[in-house]
C-alpha cells in the first residue's frame, strides 16, 4: 500500500514522519516547500501538486477545516484510482464526512474520517488515538499504517462515526478547561498559588485517569440494582456531592461565582447513572 500525506502542519508533519520508511513508499504534499523538506531528507518523496499524490493507495489529509477538506478531496477525486482510501484526519462536521463518503462511493473511492486525539505531543511520540469511521474492510486495510503514528486505533463505525466520537471527546476536553478556569478563580480568591494547583491536578489525573475514570460502562442508562457498578458509583456520587457542596460554600464565602460547580452538583448523580429517588436530597 503506497501512502500519501497532505498537510504538514503541527499535527501532520510528525504523523507523516512516522510513515517515512514505509515499505511501499510515502509521498508528501504541503503548499509550503519548507514543510516538506525535512521529510524528503528523511526519505519521503515530495509532490509538486495534489495531483502528484493521487497515485497513492491511502491518502491522509490533515488540513484546517471543512472548506479545505472539501477542496482537497474535490481535487483528488477525479485523479485517484478505484479502491483508493482518502482518510480525513481534520476535525470537521460529521455531515461533511458522510456527504463526501456517499458522493464518492459510486467511484469506488473510500472516504473515511479518522480524526485524532492527543495533540502535538502525542503526534511526536507516535501515541495518538484515532477514531475511524469506515466499513470493516477498509478499516482492516488502514489499521497497520495508522498504527505507525497512533497507539490506539478505534473503529468507531461507518463514515461519520469517527468525527462524532471526536466531537464528544472534545466536548469533555473543553468543558474541563472551562471548569479548570473556575477552579483557578476559587483557588486564587483564597490566596493560593494556582500553578501549584495545576501541578496537583496533573499529578492526580495521571494516576486516576481524570474524567475518563468513570467512562467504563457501555450505556448511559441508570445503573441496575444488581450491577457491579452500583456501590462504586453511589460512593462516587456521595463524595462528589459533598465536595462540590463544600466548594460552593467556599465560593459563596469568597464571592466567587461557580456556575459549573453548581450544575455539576445538580447533575452528577444522573451522569453517574445513580440518580436520587424522587424527593431525595442531593446536597
Amino acid at each position: 500500500m503506497n501512502l500519501g500525506f497532505i498537510g504538514l502542519g503541527n499535527m501532520g508533519a510528525p504523523m507523516a514522519r512516522r510513515l517515512v520508511g514505509w515499505p511501499d513508499g510515502l509521498t508528501v504534499f504541503d503548499l509550503r516547500a519548507e514543510a516538506m523538506s525535512p521529510l524528503v531528507e528523511a526519505g519521503a518523496r515530495a509532490a509538486d501538486s495534489l495531483a502528484d499524490v493521487a497515485d497513492a493507495d491511502l491518502i491522509s489529509v490533515t488540513v484546517l477545516d471543512d472548506a479545505q477538506v472539501r477542496e482537497v478531496v474535490g481535487e483528488l477525486a477525479p485523479k485517484v484510482k478505484p479502491g483508493t482510501i482518502i482518510a480525513i484526519h481534520s476535525t470537521i462536521s460529521d455531515s461533511t464526512a458522510v456527504q463526501l463518503a456517499n458522493e464518492l462511493a459510486s467511484q469506488q473511492i473510500h472516504v473515511i474520517d479518522a480524526p485524532v486525539s492527543g495533540g502535538a505531543p502525542g503526534a511526536h511520540k507516535g501515541e495518538l488515538a484515532t477514531m475511524v469511521g469506515a466499513d470493516e474492510q477498509t478499516f482492516a486495510r488502514i489499521k497497520e499504517p495508522f498504527s505507525a503514528w497512533a497507539s490506539l486505533v478505534i473503529h468507531a463505525g461507518a463514515p461519520g462515526a469517527g468525527t462524532r466520537m471526536k466531537l464528544a471527546r472534545n466536548l469533555l476536553h473543553f468543558v474541563a478547561f472551562t471548569a479548570a478556569g473556575e477552579a483557578q478563580r476559587l483557588a486564587e480568591s483564597c490566596g493560593l498559588d494556582i500553578t501549584d494547583l495545576g501541578k496537583v491536578v496533573r499529578h492526580s489525573d495521571a494516576i486516576t485517569g481524570g474524567p475518563g475514570a468513570i467512562m467504563l460502562r457501555d450505556t448511559t442508562e441508570p445503573v441496575t440494582s444488581e450491577s457491579f457498578w452500583l456501590p462504586i458509583f453511589t460512593h462516587v456520587r456521595g463524595l462528589g456531592e459533598k465536595d462540590l457542596s463544600l466548594a460552593l460554600a467556599l465560593g459563596e464565602e469568597r464571592s466567587v461565582d461557580l456556575p459549573l460547580a453548581a450544575l455539576a452538583r445538580e447533575r452528577l448523580a444522573a451522569s453517574l447513572g445513580v440518580p436520587h429517588s424522587e424527593g431525595a436530597s442531593n446536597g
